[in-house]
């Protein structure tokens, strides 16, 4: 009876606490971003002390004035190509639109279904649906908002990174228990070191695969490649899904813009290459197994954040889980569903 009461309880607190975080995510949110971008401000601090030769000699101040400029650019960066490519974005979505028509076109005509009245009819549904120039105009608005947003979150970590300085002190005086606060110390120290490396150097690695991707989709001429290679960066972050979406977006673009389907193809494999060998070898070599987290998990946990907080859930999904195994590890009762959220069961 005992542990139907607690199978009972959980389950009503869970959702409790489901209804309260997609309640409450227009302030959630911005808070776990800021937290986020602290914890990659002081990873990449860290990682850059860490540098032979010269990380031992960088005062902390340069250290991090460094990995602020850093993060502070990407979003900069991001926010300036997405102003300079509105406007020929709109002009060229006309020409955008007549080109998806005859790429569909070509793929009627290989699929024998180009004959009247079905092709005429898919050309009317298109036309009568499709507003490319209309559809990038509510894109550029999206982004917009999101960049605006993102100031919030700056407000966020400044605070945050100004709380750092006094943390320690509160967690003094959090109990009389010297080991209760010792026990709380450990706790927060390896979601730190976890949470502070896996960001700091999915950060770094992130970069190279946006420079990468740029070279090659400017290699090709392909139209806003900087934009593309930023967006790419960004999408690194979300588990499986983003380095889908880091292809398929910059192939669409190209299918849009080329019509040639040998340019496409080689294109598609090119980037497929590049993530492909960032992310499965690279990746594991440089980040190793430091958030030991099964795969499994990760994706339903993408699933489930992505549900809750939309696009913002899907980037946080992997530092959250991680968050919460290491928490779960320390509680007798909830460390099973740490064993079980870990890949190799050592948590």
């Amino acid at each position: 009876m005992e542990r139907l009461h607690v199978a009972v309880y959980s389950t009503i607190l869970i959702l409790i606490t489901g209804w309260v975080l997609f309640i409450g995510k227009a302030i959630l949110v911005p808070a776990v971003l800021g937290a986020v971008v602290v914890y990659v401000i002081v990873g990449l601090a860290d990682t850059l002390a860490r540098l032979p030769a010269i990380g031992p000699r960088l005062p902390v101040q340069v250290r991090y004035l460094f990995s602020v400029a850093v993060i502070g650019l990407a979003f900069f960066a991001l926010a300036y190509l997405i102003m300079a490519n509105k406007e020929r974005a709109l002009d060229l979505a006309p020409y955008y639109q007549q080109s998806m028509l005859a790429a569909l076109q070509q793929v009627a005509v290989f699929f024998g279904v180009e004959a009247e009245p079905t092709w005429a009819t898919l050309r009317q549904e298109l036309l009568a649906q499709v507003n490319v120039q209309r559809l990038l105009t509510a894109t550029f608005a999206s982004v917009g908002s999101i960049l605006v947003s993102f100031v919030v979150v700056l407000l966020y970590a400044t605070f945050l990174l100004i709380e750092r300085r006094t943390f320690n002190e509160k967690l003094a005086n959090l109990s009389d228990d010297p080991q209760r606060v010792a026990r709380v110390r450990g706790v927060i120290a390896a979601i730190n070191r976890r949470i502070g490396s896996y960001l700091a150097l999915k950060t770094l690695l992130s970069l190279l695969l946006g420079v990468v991707s740029y070279g090659v989709m400017a290699l090709f001429g392909l139209e806003f490649a900087a934009l593309w290679a930023v967006l790419t960066a960004f999408l690194n972050f979300v588990p499986y899904v983003g380095s889908v979406l880091g292809v398929a977006l910059p192939v669409l673009m190209a299918v849009v813009q080329f019509q040639e389907l040998g340019t496409i193809l080689t294109l598609l494999v090119v980037l497929s290459t590049a993530q492909f060998a960032i992310g499965n070898f690279l990746d594991p070599y440089v980040m190793g197994n430091s958030l030991n987290l099964s795969p499994f998990a990760i994706l339903m946990s993408l699933a489930v954040w992505a549900e809750l907080w939309g696009i913002p859930g899907a980037f946080l999904a992997v530092p959250i889980t991680a968050i919460l195994t290491i928490v779960f590890s320390e509680f007798p009762a909830t460390r099973p569903l740490a064993v079980l959220l870990s890949r190799d069961g050592r948590v």
